[in-house]
C-alpha cells in the first residue's frame, strides 16, 4: 500500500497524523489501526459502511458507475465470453489462465467432484422438508471431517487441495440436497461434462431414463456462476474472512459463509424477490403495491430493487435480465405470468420519480430468481445455487487472507451503552 498523504484528527485538544493509503482504483483509506493505542478511542461505524477490514486484489465494485470487475476485467466481459471454470481460476489465481493451465484446473475440479460414500449417511439425518440450505450448511462444516489431509493453513500444498476439492464437491453436495428434498437418488457427477452441465444433470437426471443437457440452459447456468463468484467484502464474504481469522479450516469457513448467506437480506433476495412476484401474480395489482412501498408506514418492501452499494444500474441485471429471456424463450414460455408482472414492475422502476430519485434499480436478484424457476429449481434452492457460485469468492478470499502478514484475528470494537459498574444484590434483598 501506499503512503503518500496524512490524514489529521483533532480530539481533546490533541492532533494525530493518520496515513493515508491509495487505492488502485476507488477510494482511498485512513489507517486507524492505531487509533487506539495513540488517541485512547475507537470509531463508530454501524454496519461498517466506512471501514475497509482489509486489503485485497481480487474484486472491485464501484456502486455509483455500476461496475463490477473480477481481477480488473469487467463482469459483462466475463459473463459473455468465458466460463465458470475459467472465472474460478482467474478469482483464485490472479490471471487468466492459458489452455494448458485451464485444462489442468479443470480436470482437477472434475475427479474431485465425488463426496466420500459416507456423506450421503448425513442427509437421511435431515427432515425431508428441510430447508436445502440448512443441509448443505451442515454438509460442508462435516467435510473437515473426511479431508484430514488439507485443513493445515500453514502448509499451502494443503490450501490449495482445499480449494480444489470445495470448488468440485459444492455442485454435488447442493444437488444432493435438492434430491434428498424430493425423494429420488443421488446422482453422480459425470467427468465428460462441464461444470454447470454436471449440476444441472445431477439435480435432473434419473437412473430410469437417459438425460441430455441442453447446451443454452448450461450456458445459462454457468452465467448465473460466474455473476454470482464474488462480490467484494459483503457479509458472507466477511464472515468467512473474520472466521479465517481465528485460522480455523477452510471448511469451517465455507460453512460460514454459508450459514450468512442464507439471510433474505443478502443469498435469500432472489427468492424473497420471486416469492414477491408470485404475491403480486397480475399487471393490474401493480399499482398496489407501488404504493405500499411508497408508504412510509407500511412495512411491505419491494424486492429485487436497490442495492446497498449499486447506487446506479447493478451491471449483473443486464446480463441476468438477458439470460432470463433467452432462457424462457428455449423453453417456449411465451406467456409467464410472473414475468409480465416482472416486467411492467422493471419499466415503473426506471421511469417513476419515486423509484428514479432514491435509485432503486431492479437487480440481479430480480431475475436470477425467475431464471433459476424456468431451469426447473424451486424457490427453496435458489440460495444454495449461490452458495455454489460465491464458493470460489469465498475460497480465493480465504486464501489471500491467510498469505497476508498484516491480517489478525477479527476482534470488532464497541461503543457500550449498558449499565456501569455495579455490585450484586442477593435475590432476597432485591
Amino acid at each position: 500500500m501506499e503512503n503518500q498523504k496524512k490524514a489529521t484528527l483533532t480530539y481533546d485538544g490533541n492532533t494525530w497524523e493518520l496515513p493515508v493509503y491509495e487505492a488502485t482504483v476507488g477510494q482511498s483509506v485512513v489507517d486507524i489501526s492505531n487509533l487506539y493505542n495513540d488517541a485512547g478511542i475507537f470509531t463508530y461505524d454501524p454496519g461498517f459502511k466506512s471501514t475497509a477490514s482489509c486489503e485485497s486484489k481480487i474484486t472491485y465494485v464501484d456502486g455509483e458507475k455500476g461496475l463490477l470487475l473480477y481481477r480488473g476485467y469487467p463482469i459483462e466481459q466475463l459473463a459473455k465470453q468465458s466460463d465458470f471454470i475459467e472465472t474460478c481460476y482467474l478469482l483464485l489465481h490472479g490471471t487468466l489462465p492459458m489452455e494448458e493451465e485451464k485444462d489442468t484446473f479443470a480436470h482437477s475440479i472434475k475427479i474431485h467432484s465425488m463426496v466420500h460414500e459416507q456423506v450421503s449417511c448425513f442427509y437421511r439425518g435431515f427432515r425431508r422438508d428441510a430447508h436445502p440450505m440448512a443441509v448443505v450448511c451442515g454438509i460442508v462444516g462435516a467435510m473437515s471431517a473426511f479431508y484430514h489431509d488439507s485443513i493445515d493453513n500453514s502448509d499451502p500444498e494443503q490450501c490449495i487441495a482445499a480449494s480444489t476439492r470445495m470448488i468440485a464437491k459444492i455442485p454435488t453436495i447442493a444437488a444432493m440436497a435438492y434430491k434428498y428434498s424430493i425423494g429420488q437418488p443421488f446422482m453422480y457427477p459425470r467427468n465428460e461434462l462441464n461444470y454447470a452441465s454436471n449440476f444441472l444433470q445431477m439435480c435432473f437426471s434419473v437412473p430410469s431414463e437417459d438425460y441430455k443437457v441442453n447446451p443454452l440452459l448450461s450456458r445459462a447456468m454457468d452465467r448465473v456462476l460466474i455473476l454470482h463468484a464474488d462480490h467484494e467484502q459483503n457479509a458472507s464474504t466477511s464472515t468467512v474472512r473474520l472466521a479465517g481469522s481465528s485460522d480455523t479450516n477452510p471448511f469451517a469457513c465455507v460453512a460460514a459463509g454459508i450459514a450468512c448467506l442464507w439471510g433474505p437480506a443478502h443469498g435469500g433476495a432472489n427468492e424473497a424477490s420471486l416469492n414477491m412476484l408470485r404475491e403480486i401474480a397480475t399487471i393490474d395489482r401493480i399499482p398496489e403495491y407501488i404504493a405500499r412501498a411508497k408508504d412510509k408506514n407500511d412495512p411491505f418492501r419491494l424486492m429485487g430493487f436497490g442495492h446497498r452499494i449499486y447506487k446506479n444500474y447493478d451491471p449483473r441485471a443486464k446480463i441476468m435480465q438477458e439470460t432470463c429471456h433467452e432462457v424462457l424463450q428455449e423453453l417456449g414460455i411465451k406467456n409467464d405470468p410472473t414475468l409480465s408482472v416482472a416486467m411492467e414492475l422493471e419499466k415503473i422502476a426506471l421511469t417513476d420519480d419515486y423509484f428514479i430519485s432514491k435509485k432503486l434499480y431492479p437487480n440481479i436478484d430480480f431475475y436470477s430468481g425467475i431464471t433459476l424457476r424456468a431451469l426447473g429449481f424451486p424457490t427453496a434452492m435458489f440460495t444454495v445455487i449461490f452458495a455454489v457460485a460465491r464458493t470460489v469468492g469465498w475460497l480465493a478470499q480465504w486464501r489471500e487472507m491467510i498469505a497476508d502478514p498484516s491480517q489478525k484475528i477479527g476482534r470488532p470494537r464497541q461503543l457500550y451503552t449498558g449499565s456501569p459498574q455495579r455490585g450484586y444484590v442477593s435475590i432476597k434483598k432485591r
